[in-house]
């Protein structure tokens, strides 16, 4: 199951904290990091932050990292860092604005990992170095997703915001589950045998010393899933080529949460400075037919009265559309 939580004010830096959970297995990720935006999660989930991916490197979404740092820069597993080209370059900035006269005691490492279009390139930072080397990592190619767990699936799509930013699609993987009400009706006991059918035993199977066609009991027992989805847009360009780009990439995603700066009539504001207006992901919303929208990042320019009347415009394109809890009251 992927949980998301919005975090961060409305008119304030906003960010996106998910944790997909299998039963089996946990990954936590942490998508920007605005100012004052962890202030609402506990620190020991911060610790254990599996990957933080940044869409950009303005200062609205990297704000908040050094409470990010203070919490992971010495744990025992290592941080990784995903964002597009140059996050490196900044990151290790960022690293060197410390003292780190203790820095031969720690053990702390992190890998930073520049998300080009076509591969991904990364640098391992080692604090008993005072993270001050980049160590090249090498590349690897990419065919948009970028990363995989047990847990979550990440895509990374290009989106243009004065250069490259970039929007994360996530998936679970496909659900398999048994059904036992089949399992019972064939007279067989779970065991080995079933762990095995789940992941794709072919052939002859022993199931209590007798012999069953595994594709026959998968057709019989087994029920698959579409696991569950999400993607998070934020500071990008969105005209009529780059909605008809982006829509299929959205197809099937559930919960699409996207930036919503600008209100129907500050349309030249939006293009100029690369932003959307709610008409704009309403109508992305709409054409990619995903399940709801959340709306976030909204300009300081309206206040909150005004809030209420955004929200409604977006409606009227896109009836599945919301605020985060709480952002209206």
């Amino acid at each position: 199951m992927i949980r998301a939580q919005v975090l961060g004010r409305p008119a304030e830096d906003n960010a996106l904290w998910i944790t997909a959970d299998s039963g089996q297995g946990r990954t936590r990720l942490l998508l920007d990091c605005g100012a004052g935006v962890l202030h609402g999660v506990p620190f020991a989930d911060v610790q254990a932050t599996d990957h933080l991916l940044f869409s950009h490197l303005h200062m609205d979404h990297v704000g908040g990292f050094d409470d990010f740092f203070r919490a992971t820069f010495d744990r025992p597993q290592p941080g990784h860092v995903w964002g597009p080209p140059g996050t490196a370059r900044i990151l290790g900035h960022r690293f060197q604005g410390y003292w780190w006269n203790h820095a031969p005691e720690l053990r702390g490492r992190y890998v930073v990992h520049d998300v080009q279009d076509s591969h991904v390139q990364s640098f391992r930072f080692e604090a008993h170095e005072a993270y001050a080397t980049p160590h090249d990592e090498g590349t690897r190619p990419h065919d948009g997703v970028i990363l995989t767990t047990p847990e979550v699936s990440v895509q990374a799509v290009p989106l243009e915001h004065h250069g490259r930013s970039l929007g994360f699609i996530l998936r679970e993987p496909e659900r398999v589950s048994v059904d036992t009400a089949a399992l019972a009706a064939l007279g067989l006991q779970g065991g080995p045998w079933l762990a095995a059918l789940k992941q794709g035993a072919t052939g002859e199977l022993d199931v209590s010393g007798t012999v069953h066609d595994a594709d026959t009991l998968r057709a019989a027992m087994l029920r698959r899933e579409v696991g569950g989805s999400l993607a998070y847009f934020t500071d990008f360009l969105l005209d009529g080529a780059e909605q008809a780009r982006l829509a299929p990439l959205l197809e099937g995603v559930q919960t699409l949460y996207a930036e919503a700066q600008y209100a129907p009539e500050d349309a030249e504001l939006a293009q100029r400075h690369q932003h959307t207006t709610v008409a704009q992901v309403a109508a992305l919303a709409h054409a990619a037919q995903v399940q709801t929208l959340t709306l976030l990042h909204l300009s300081r320019r309206y206040r909150p009265e005004r809030w209420p009347g955004l929200l409604e415009t977006a409606r009227q394109t896109f009836a599945a559309t919301s605020f985060p809890d709480g952002w209206l009251t």
